[in-house]
């Protein structure tokens, strides 16, 4: 019974560190980024760490080793959580937003698809960064 009690008061401590690190890194206005993983182009390749950035202009992908994605016109076409293979790869707590972009106002032209997974914590912040279609962008 202390040992529950011990368990249970542990994973309250580490909860409440993370989502008062998730608090302080909006606070901030993200100067780290995002922290995610990614697979571009979708479906296909690898998943790969990274931080999405959210600062003026396009968001943008940088991958922990390779060069930077940038998202010009980023839409979300829609948000999942990973199916039992991709769990394995990423965390299964996850959620998985699916991206179209382009390097033209109407998205079309020399765009891609990137598939990008966040925490939970995490996911409204990357939807204001990348809006789902069919909303208006803000």
């Amino acid at each position: 019974m202390i040992e529950f009690l011990v368990a249970a008061a542990a994973v309250v401590g580490v909860g409440w560190l993370v989502r008062r690190k998730q608090r302080q890194r909006l606070a901030a206005g993200s100067p780290d980024g995002i922290p995610c993983m990614a697979r571009h182009p979708a479906g296909a390749g690898r998943w790969r760490m990274g931080r999405v950035f959210t600062g003026p202009g396009a968001p943008c992908w940088v991958p922990r080793r390779g060069e930077p994605v940038p998202l010009p016109g980023g839409r979300a076409t829609g948000v999942r959580a990973p199916s039992v293979k991709e769990g394995i790869s990423i965390n299964p707590g996850s959620r998985i937003v699916a991206c179209t972009y382009g390097s033209g106002a109407d998205g079309a032209g020399g765009g891609g698809t990137i598939e990008i997974a966040v925490m939970p914590l995490d996911l409204r912040e990357l939807l204001e960064a990348v809006p789902q279609s069919g909303a208006e962008p803000g």
